[in-house]
């Protein structure tokens, strides 16, 4: 029998990230337009492998999936075992850019999930004019906690098994099992202190309450995809969060939770889709 082979290509690249060398773990799939896809807390680029084997979205867009330092594949920087990972909304920005900045992207789409969603927020405040389009997935200014985090770095537990225990709720029930566990799987792989460390961000440091109705959909449109399931942001959080802005697009994904793109692909590409065609119509 043939192998069969995904058509994925992982590469390195390296950038300076607060005045610190980073060597950064990338994949991609595909042709077109950039599309750089940022991945949930606690979790790395794998979440988006179904959308790089997808031909229709691999037809039109260059799919970019990158790990944050200190995720996945990406290290962390040198000396980081005499420091706290704490991701911040200025470290998380300069990610994204100095990425989109090294492998020349121009004028990308970046879609973000959960972290990324909140990420995506701020680019349309600060840095709008740089990208075609964004898409918030799971996405609003803030989410009170209903979480302990003292609970996602400590020794007497194994941090990776919280780790998934905590989100793994957070999934439709008519997700399917095999991707459900795909998804806790790489929870359960996440670096010590890691997952903490991003949800530093997402309840401290990118508090964006106050800030969105700066946003100008006019000069880069804004996509809101909430799953109905997603008790964390829930599509209350994104339609306060929407009501905000301007322009912005809402919608709420029947039969997905928090993890739509690796939770229940084929349900997630129903809503992601026409949202790229009419993204690639304004070309």
């Amino acid at each position: 029998m043939a192998a069969t082979i995904d058509p994925i290509l992982g590469r390195y690249v390296h950038v300076s990230l607060g005045g610190r060398p980073h060597r950064i773990y990338f994949e991609e799939a595909g042709q077109g337009i950039p599309l750089v896809c940022l991945h949930t807390a606690g979790a790395d680029g794998r979440q988006f492998r179904h959308l790089m084997t997808d031909a229709a979205v691999t037809a039109h867009f260059r799919v970019l999936a990158f790990d944050l330092p200190w995720h996945g594949k990406s290290t962390p920087p040198e000396g980081w075992q005499r420091e706290e990972y704490r991701l911040t909304t200025r470290g998380y920005t300069e990610a994204i850019r100095s990425f989109c900045a090294a492998l020349e992207l121009a004028k990308p789409v970046v879609l973000g999930c959960s972290i990324g969603g909140r990420i995506v927020l701020n680019l349309a405040i600060e840095h709008g004019g740089e990208f075609r389009a964004l898409i918030g997935l799971e996405s609003a200014d803030y989410q009170a906690p209903w979480y302990d985090t003292d609970w996602l770095h400590r020794p007497d537990v194994h941090g990776g098994e919280v780790c998934a225990g905590l989100v793994s709720g957070m999934m439709a029930p008519q997700s399917p099992e095999a991707s459900r566990w795909e998804t806790l799987w790489q929870y359960m792989q996440s670096g010590p202190g890691v997952f903490k460390g991003d949800l530093h961000f997402y309840r401290v440091d990118g508090d964006l309450r106050g800030k969105v109705g700066a946003i100008d959909t006019a000069r880069c449109p804004l996509f809101l995809l909430t799953g109905e399931y997603d008790f964390s942001c829930t599509p209350e959080d994104t339609a306060r969060t929407a009501r905000q802005i301007a322009g912005a697009e809402t919608v709420v994904m029947e039969k997905l939770g928090h993890f739509p793109m690796s939770e229940n692909p084929a349900q997630f590409r129903r809503y992601l889709l026409p949202v790229l065609e009419r993204i690639r119509a304004r070309q």
